[in-house]
């Protein structure tokens, strides 16, 4: 799934395409992939794209109209691109909004995971998110009190967006790594010095994540060279870059999860 930096990256190439826009119509291919469908083909129309940005994993798209937004998650196997209306069809894209420059945003989803919402309100959604990773509200003293009383794995509790938005199982491997804390610990067993290591250790690798454009994996996400600089995930028995010790995939919390086991003791 794409997460944080894959997201940020697509808002930020998406802006240049759509801010100025207008969306003339919607064809919903697959109304379920939209929770009301009705009101994105009615309410939709007519509004211009006046900004883009993210919160977590979704995609928000600022209208005017202002008493609506755009929301995009794109789940396990979404994407959106903006193309020609005469590019070749995708019988994939089951969301396509039309633009008023003779342009498409096309959003394909094979898994048809994937959600658009159209909201009055997008705090409806974004109430059960915790804070961004980067942003001030997101430190030590807000990850010791959320950790103290939690006995689950901190694999786990890192995973769960409530904790932190936009945090998936790329970068919370590579965040444990950094911090030397091996995934299986309880999050309350983590002390005032390991709190703060894997606070830098997460804005260190998201930070890192955006410059590079994210991961490509798959046939999902494209164009990222983060891969290259991952040290942990997706390495399994591949030498630890710290220790030489070959790395070891493991399952915590239903998660494929990799570590160092003398670096992450």
């Amino acid at each position: 799934m794409p997460e944080l930096p894959e997201v940020e990256t697509t808002v930020r190439l998406l802006r240049r395409e759509l801010v100025g826009r207008r969306f003339l119509r919607v064809s919903l291919k697959w109304p379920r992939q939209c929770p009301t469908p009705e009101d994105l083909r009615t309410e939709l129309p007519g509004r211009e794209v006046t900004a883009l940005s993210r919160r977590g994993k979704f995609i928000v798209v600022h209208l005017d109209p202002a008493d609506r937004t755009l929301l995009v998650h794109l789940r396990m196997s979404g994407q959106l691109s903006v193309q020609p209306e005469s590019a070749p069809f995708d019988p994939h894209a089951h969301t396509v909004f039309s633009l008023d420059d003779g342009l498409e945003l096309r959003f394909s989803d094979t898994r048809k995971f994937g959600r658009v919402y159209l909201l009055r309100d997008p705090e409806d959604v974004f109430a059960q998110l915790g804070p961004e990773p980067l942003d001030s509200a997101f430190c030590p003293k807000w990850m010791r009190e959320r950790f103290r009383t939690r006995k689950r794995a901190i694999k786990t509790l890192l995973l769960e967006q409530s904790v932190v938005a936009g945090l998936g199982n790329i970068y919370a491997d590579e965040s444990l790594f950094r911090a030397q804390i091996d995934p299986r610990r309880p999050a309350s067993s983590l002390n005032s010095r390991e709190v703060r290591a894997l606070h830098r250790a997460i804005r260190a690798v998201l930070e890192e994540a955006i410059e590079h454009q994210g991961t490509s994996f798959d046939w999902v996400y494209s164009g990222g060279e983060m891969q290259s600089r991952l040290k942990v995930y997706g390495r399994k028995e591949q030498p630890c870059s710290r220790c030489a010790t070959p790395i070891q995939r493991i399952v915590v919390g239903q998660r494929g999860t990799h570590l160092c086991p003398r670096c992450q003791r």
